[in-house]
């Protein structure tokens, strides 16, 4: 894997999962990494203490990816502070599940301002100094049902497909400063979200999943770290499936 030595990162949704999994290969690869959160201080402050012990620097940048003042602001820090930005993973996600008659509209506007708007505010960002570079990598973080569909998850598949929208645009638009946007697209990860999940469904799951098994958030990091180094220098506007063969 390509060396991220005097590189600057920014993940957001980075304090668990895969964004801390992101957040400490980019750093182990060489990478100082800020790590954008929503709320859990504690849990990002471990982040940060990984990423140290990967023997590099952490920042921390607690901010709301909806609010786009806050997510200019968010890359302007760390742009002022270490003088560039050379990867940005939105990895910043909510998932409010319900069925289409019963999902509240507050629910959809924050999924889509979250998942959606979010990515497009820190992209919007991070283009300014990445194009004055004429080098930069954007990784957006996807999911499987956002190719897929899935009953009772209609409005955050319908946001994780309007990012893969997103992703190709902005390559189309950034390809000519050198700047490369992909996605990734994980399948059923082991993190938080799927701890709980009642063994029942979890073996349901596991049939749709030729692999037969849940993946991990360092999987997933592993193929964010590749979208984001020299060695996809050609790849730009691709979707990278991290799913067990769940969807080809």
């Amino acid at each position: 894997m390509s060396d991220f030595a005097g590189q600057v990162a920014l993940v957001t949704g980075g304090s668990r999962g895969i964004g801390r999994a992101c957040c400490v290969a980019l750093a182990r690869a060489g990478a100082r990494v800020a790590v954008g959160y929503a709320g859990n201080e504690a849990a990002a402050a471990e982040t940060a203490r990984q990423i140290v012990a990967a023997g590099t620097e952490a920042k921390l940048l607690p901010f709301d990816v909806a609010d786009p003042a806050a997510a200019a602001a968010g890359v302007e820090a760390v742009v002022s502070d270490w003088g560039r930005l050379d990867v940005l993973v939105n990895n910043a996600g909510v998932a409010i599940d319900g069925l289409l008659l019963r999902l509240k509209d507050e629910d959809l506007e924050r999924q889509i301002a979250v998942n959606v708007k979010g990515a497009f505010h820190l992209a919007r960002a991070a283009a300014r100094p990445m194009l004055k570079q004429r080098r930069g990598s954007i990784v957006n973080v996807s999911s499987v049902v956002g190719e897929t569909g899935n009953a009772g998850q209609s409005a955050y598949a319908a946001s994780k497909a309007a990012l893969l929208g997103l992703t190709k645009s902005l390559a189309r638009e950034l390809a000519s400063r050198n700047v490369r946007v992909n996605a990734v697209a994980p399948g059923f990860i082991e993190t938080d979200m799927t701890a709980g999940i009642p063994e029942a469904v979890r073996q349901k799951m596991l049939e749709t999943i030729p692999a037969g098994r849940l993946g991990t958030a360092d999987e997933v990091a592993r193929a964010v770290l590749f979208l984001a180094s020299e060695d996809a220098a050609y790849v730009t506007g691709e979707v990278l499936r991290v799913n067990g063969g769940m969807y080809m």
